[in-house]
């Protein structure tokens, strides 16, 4: 089921999420919910709190040819960042058309648990590395927006504003 996306500037946005005790039926659903979503919007990943579930979990998939690579990670962390950074231009489905130049550690080692509960660990480089951060941020309650100056922020955030009364009075 596709689930509606929360625009910024949303209090739940700015949460810091809750660890995930269990597998359970419900989180499964909220899996698949997210993964169908994010595919859908479209996206390169999807963290919980965008879909107003204060849970720690996120979806991500950065494959843009071939077979899909869909992920599900619950609980993760960053347990090494590299030294050397890397500048993507980051996009967020909560901040729709508003991109910027965002710097991270350019690769990350993630440790997470799977849908079937068992530990994983992972490397991640190139645009899996920003993605993850990035959805892990969402996790922690930031934005990618909040990496950038002031200025740059506030304009933003009005934009989004204004996207939210237009679509508000459009229901």
């Amino acid at each position: 089921m596709i689930r509606s996306i929360l625009i910024h500037p949303d209090p739940r946005l700015k949460k810091v999420c809750d660890p995930v005790g269990e597998i359970t039926p419900e989180l499964r659903q909220l899996a698949g919910d997210m993964l169908e979503t994010m595919y859908d919007a479209p996206g390169i990943g999807l963290a919980a709190p965008q879909v107003g579930v204060m849970k720690r979990v996120l979806v991500m998939d950065c494959i843009k040819e071939g077979p899909p690579e869909p992920m599900v990670l619950i609980n993760p962390e960053v347990i090494w960042s590299s030294e050397d950074l890397s500048t993507y231009e980051e996009g967020c489905l909560s901040i729709p058309d508003q991109y910027a130049d965002v710097k991270r550690p350019a690769e990350v080692q993630v440790r997470w648990m799977d849908m079937d509960g068992a530990m994983q660990e992972r490397q991640f480089a190139g645009i899996w590395a920003t993605c993850v951060q990035h959805e892990i941020d969402h996790l922690d309650g930031k934005l990618f927006i909040d990496y950038l100056g002031p200025l740059k922020r506030q304009m933003i955030t009005r934009k989004m504003e204004k996207l939210k009364r237009e679509r508000a009075r459009a229901d």
